[in-house]
């Protein structure tokens, strides 16, 4: 096969690099695949397999110009990724999930340390040092001190991710690089599921906090809040750094989330979410420094959650049957 493959891409060097190109070279690549298999188990010897197989494929003249694929020279271009660049690529994904994922942990944490200080201070801790206003004014100082890397995490995974914006315009993966990243794919199907279920496992378990704080007084309930937070930003964590590897995956190639479909979508998704997500940590952050209600605002973030997700399901859900 390393001879049919060498010969079909000579035959496909002088020829544009479009996607109408690259999946006729595909689909002749793979009837050769199989024509040539055909003939080793008939009994073919191996120069005699590649021999017909060639000899029966090997002239496409006549289809390119039944297809017009020479009539468009001025058609974009599309680069053809090498085994280096998929794998920077998928490293680079790697290295954003993991720092996106810490992040956002951290931005979480942060939270649970403002509310269990604040809850301390309300409940006497240190007040002989410290007054209820200080307490709440350390948390706050916590937050800010874990907010201040998060945001460096978020904004050098985006500057180091810009490099592959590229391959959003198209790109063009070669036969057998796509089949190892499909074996690839296969093969961490496993360990994305078992990060997918530990994650959703965690986060139905993590109100458990809170109904057994809620059984020593309702003072402790507060603690119950910032296990919950805690065990959430794990889940969280994993749903991020996981989910990044598998997107670099579909990404490459063009399936699942990244498919032209997947894409719209998305795009009005991500379009709601830069809106709704902002206003809810506004709604946060005033009734808390406003209103102190730091012991029942957390709630926003699971409720708006729960709301998003249900939205997301029904704009799919109608998607579908529009294109149906």
């Amino acid at each position: 096969m390393d001879t049919i493959i060498g010969y079909l891409n000579n035959m496909f060097a002088s020829l544009p690099r479009t996607e109408q190109m690259h999946k006729l070279k595909q689909e002749l690549l793979g009837n050769m695949e199989e024509k040539y298999h055909e003939l080793k188990d008939d009994g073919k010897s191996e120069n005699e397999a590649v021999g017909i197989v060639i000899s029966e494929f090997g002239n496409i003249d006549e289809l390119v110009s039944e297809l017009g694929i020479g009539e468009h020279p001025k058609e974009e271009l599309l680069p053809m990724l090498t085994e280096m660049e998929t794998e920077e690529f998928i490293a680079a994904k790697r290295r954003s999930g993991l720092l996106i994922g810490l992040g956002t942990g951290l931005i979480m944490v942060g939270a649970g340390l403002l509310i269990l200080i604040a809850s301390l201070g309300e409940n006497g801790f240190m007040s002989s040092v410290f007054s209820e206003d200080a307490m709440s004014m350390i948390g706050v100082g916590f937050l800010l001190v874990l907010l201040v890397p998060a945001i460096a995490m978020f904004i050098y995974s985006g500057m180091r991710m810009e490099k592959y914006k590229y391959l959003e315009s198209g790109f063009h993966l070669p036969y057998h690089l796509e089949a190892d990243i499909q074996q690839r794919q296969s093969g961490f199907a496993a360990t994305y599921m078992l990060s997918l279920i530990m994650g959703v496992s965690l986060c139905v378990l993590s109100p458990i906090a809170i109904f057994v704080a809620s059984a020593f007084g309702d003072d402790a309930s507060s603690y119950g809040v910032v296990v919950l937070l805690a065990v959430v930003a794990v889940a969280v964590f994993l749903f991020v750094y996981y989910g990044n590897i598998r997107g670099a995956y579909q990404m490459l190639l063009k399936t699942g989330d990244f498919s032209k479909e997947k894409k719209e979508e998305d795009r009005v998704i991500g379009a709601v979410a830069s809106i709704v997500w902002p206003l809810v940590t506004c709604v946060f952050l005033v009734s808390g420094f406003v209103y102190d209600q730091w012991h029942i605002n957390w709630i926003v973030f699971p409720v708006t959650g729960i709301l998003f997700g249900v939205f997301s399901s029904a704009y799919n859900i109608l998607k579908g049957k529009d294109a149906a």
